[in-house]
């Protein structure tokens, strides 16, 4: 603990110039005023600390008239919450009454109601490592509910009862999942047992918070803990039930235990491969508006990963002598995560993404077996089109075979198409593939006006530049025009 104290004590340090100011404005107006919460846990932690949250028994009123002058700019829009929002010294900072909050037990939104006391505040809070705050201008560290002990044991709990905090409200039990995800924790058992008994509560949350906190769980540092505390409880059964469905699933190969674990270690893997894969890119140039520029963490790939088998259970069929199919999983994965994706209310970019790997993923097997054509490597580059870097991270990550020989070939195959795409985008800028004939040039060719006739054509030259690479102006002429004479004929 006693690293930590002089973490948070370097990190009050260095935030001097703006918390002494503002400390001693409120001591001298009469008001207390403390940082609080995820901003005192970070600095415990050693983390930065770019966003700062301060917590008062001034109202909103008193706030307003205590910062106006000192802070750069400020805003009220969560004045009617008792917060009051600032820039100062370019730290963005909240200061938000002391609440005692009231729910309805069919709702999540909770009535609000000032306090006066700060330990009452931190009561209400999510986890005891946010009921952590330091007392302000006078450095005094109030941690009453034992935040800094969980905090050293890597635990997640509440500061009052379980059972209560997530009856309040039942989106605590999805921000559960997530900070064990972010933080790489472990849920208390209380809390564990608290959300295996009260998880239909997690019906009255909407669609979008349930969607923001598991997009934050899937691109935390340890996402596995976080799927897997969901499926325990039994919430993924409500938000992502055909996850918790895989664990009822084996895999074709009888490798894993489950389908279900399987596609945890295929997401573990494509977290490892998301750095490679985005250092790869920094060395090559790609610059930070390239749609193929992979972000870090990539919440689209982590997420592909998670649900690119969804669709074994519908898909698994028992064969003569034992054997078991899953015959069009990918496609039919591809439409339920969709689904699903539509049912949390993502945006339809970021659905279509997702869905678009999950149905690609199978894509490349028989690749090191029968070898492919240009045109095959083609289509492969073609079809994924801004996914491909994705979709090599996809597609590797799903190698979780234990035969060593096995996986090995699979790498060296893949390693081959890798090459073979570089060498041919070089040769033809690949990911721009395009007839070499367009629209107003067949127009004027056929002497035909634009409509169907047009795309028939466009789509005949680019089958022809898909198989044959490219023709050059004068050969995609010929061949059109050749084209075009036996369907008239």
């Amino acid at each position: 603990m006693a690293q930590a104290h002089a973490r948070l004590a370097d990190a009050l340090d260095g935030l001097d110039p703006v918390l002494g100011p503002l400390g001693q404005r409120f001591a001298d107006a009469g008001f207390e005023l403390a940082l609080v919460g995820g901003s005192v846990r970070d600095a415990l932690l050693g983390r930065g600390m770019p966003d700062l949250d301060f917590t008062t028994d001034a109202r909103p009123d008193d706030i307003l008239r205590l910062i106006t002058g000192w802070a750069d700019a400020h805003w009220d829009i969560g004045r009617r919450f008792g917060t009051i929002g600032m820039i100062r010294s370019g730290y963005q900072i909240e200061i938000t009454t002391y609440r005692a909050e009231a729910y309805d037990p069919e709702s999540r939104k909770p009535t609000v109601a000032f306090g006066d006391s700060l330990d009452d505040d931190l009561l209400r809070r999510d986890f005891t490592i946010g009921a952590m705050a330091v007392r302000l201008p006078a450095r005094v560290f109030v941690d009453p509910f034992g935040g800094l002990a969980d905090l050293e044991a890597g635990r997640i709990r509440t500061p009052g009862s379980a059972e209560m905090s997530f009856g309040d409200d039942p989106l605590r039990m999805m921000r559960a999942a997530r900070f064990t995800s972010q933080l790489d924790f472990a849920a208390a058992g209380e809390v564990v047992e608290a959300m295996t008994g009260m998880a239909e509560r997690i019906d009255i949350v909407s669609a979008e918070r349930v969607r923001d906190e598991l997009v934050k769980l899937v691109c935390g540092a340890a996402p596995r803990r976080g799927i897997e505390l969901l499926v325990d409880t039994g919430l993924a059964e409500r938000i992502l039930p055909e996850v918790a469905g895989l664990r009822l699933e084996r895999d074709e190969h009888h490798r894993h235990k489950d389908v279900y674990q399987h596609s945890l270690t295929v997401l573990d893997q494509a977290i490892e491969l998301e750095s490679r894969y985005a250092a790869r890119q920094e060395k090559t140039g790609i610059a930070e508006g390239d749609p193929q520029r992979l972000p870090v963490p990539d919440f689209v790939v982590r997420f592909a990963a998670l649900m690119h088998d969804i669709g074994k259970p519908s898909t698994r069929r028992f064969e003569p002598g034992g054997a078991v199919t899953f015959y069009h999983h990918d496609v039919v994965g591809a439409k339920m995560t969709a689904k699903r994706m539509k049912a949390l209310h993502f945006d339809k970019d970021t659905t279509k993404k997702v869905a678009r790997l999950v149905e690609l993923h199978l894509r490349f097997y028989g690749y090191g077996d029968a070898g492919w054509s240009d045109s095959a490597v083609r289509r492969y580059v073609t079809d994924a089109g801004d996914l491909l870097p994705r979709l090599h991270i996809l597609t590797r990550s799903d190698v979780t075979t234990r035969n060593r020989r096995k996986a090995e070939r699979l790498a060296h195959a893949y390693d081959d198409l890798e090459e073979r795409i570089n060498a041919l985008a070089e040769q033809e800028k690949l990911d721009a593939i395009r007839p070499d004939l367009d629209g107003k040039q067949i127009m004027a060719l056929l002497d035909i006006p634009p409509g169907r006739e047009v795309g028939e054509a466009y789509r005949f030259l680019l089958e022809e530049r898909m198989e044959h690479g490219p023709l050059g102006e004068e050969r995609a002429a010929a061949v059109l025009r050749e084209w075009w004479d036996a369907r008239q004929g």
